[in-house]
């Protein structure tokens, strides 16, 4: 029996604000763009007051003011959570070496074979993270990853939930279909349509009405995740597909020569990532946003691999000329894809 932890923070980018400044506590405080509402961005994480008033993760920035007019908005420190977020990894690979790195903020743990009961092994690891950050965590214990992380998403904040097979009827199955990972509001509307909404309602579908109705992949998978069932691997290391970066104006630009000085810039910056990951690219692509949301691509494949800023940013202006700037530009994005490894004699040389 496999045994997996879910670890997922607590509201980490406002739970970090809120310990450095703790004239906070007790507030609505939410984490976005710049900080400043009256100006674009979306929000990256709200703390649990400012939930209480449908704030949320991925909503613009002006919305949430609206919302919440009496909240704390403040500017993103990626520099002071990316080094958080180290700190919390250690305290994870202290306890097992076996984790994949989800993101900032959450972690998966493979704890098979450990000796330690899983309450013990969640209280070590809550400690751990709260003695070296002042933090806490939610974690999710299960059989599985899918299971670990819907059970880690159940006792917010600082809570620990655990979910055996033998669960699946009583603590899976009532829950709302949106609660199942995977489960985007584009399929939560098509399952409501068909009358599902709870996992246990899916899971009451045949596997040929799923694949029928979303196709052999993603109809085999909610079959499966509806019974809580999934043997995925942790995923211990992985090779990015693509790196990319884009920004979106304060206000819409139609000056050719801002445009064109915000491509660059973001050519070079996505250069600097690339050769800090050691790798190549082949193919890049340009994304060009208009202020009525209307968004074009367009990519050129280079004859070889190569980390050139020059090389990146003259194929990313060879793709800005087939897009017509007849209209305000909201966002200039550039993404490089097709990646393989720089050879390790010319790393390590």
């Amino acid at each position: 029996m496999r045994r997996i932890l879910h670890i997922d923070m607590d509201a980490f980018f406002a739970a970090v604000e809120q310990q450095r400044r703790p004239e906070l506590a007790g507030k609505p405080v939410v984490i976005g763009g710049g900080g400043d509402p009256a100006r674009r961005g979306v929000v990256s994480t709200a703390n649990y007051e400012a939930r209480k008033f449908h704030v949320h993760s991925g909503m613009p920035l002006r919305t949430a003011f609206k919302l919440c007019p009496r909240a704390v908005f403040l500017p993103i420190d990626y520099e002071t959570y990316s080094r958080i977020s180290r700190d919390i990894k250690e305290v994870l690979r202290a306890i097992s070496p076996v984790m994949e790195d989800v993101g900032i903020d959450e972690a998966y743990l493979e704890v098979t074979g450990h000796e330690e009961p899983d309450e013990e092994i969640a209280v070590r690891i809550k400690a751990g993270v709260r003695e070296k950050t002042g933090l806490t965590c939610s974690i999710g214990i299960a059989s599985n990853k899918l299971l670990a992380k819907i059970a880690s998403d159940l006792r917010k904040p600082d809570g620990v939930t655990i979910i055996r097979e033998c669960d699946v009827e009583s603590r899976l199955w009532p829950l709302a279909i949106r609660k199942l990972y995977g489960v985007g509001p584009k399929t939560e509307e098509s399952l409501k349509a068909m009358g599902v909404e709870t996992i246990g309602q899916l899971a009451a579908l045949s596997r040929e009405a799923l694949v029928e109705r979303f196709g052999n992949s993603s109809g085999g998978y909610l079959h499966e995740a509806s019974r809580g069932i999934d043997e995925s691997p942790l995923v211990t290391h992985w090779e990015p597909k693509s790196m990319s970066r884009e920004t979106t104006f304060q206000e819409d630009v139609s000056d050719w020569q801002a445009i064109a000085r915000t491509l660059a810039e973001l050519a070079r910056e996505v250069t600097v990532d690339l050769r800090g990951q050691h790798t190549l690219a082949r193919t890049v692509t340009i994304k060009i946003r208009f202020a009525d949301f209307t968004t074009f691509t367009r990519a050129l494949t280079m004859a070889g691999h190569t980390d050139s800023e020059e090389g990146i940013r003259k194929a990313a202006f060879a793709c800005l000329k087939r897009i017509d700037l007849d209209r305000k530009v909201r966002l200039v994005g550039v993404r490089l894809s097709s990646l393989a490894k720089e050879p390790e004699d010319e790393i390590f040389s």
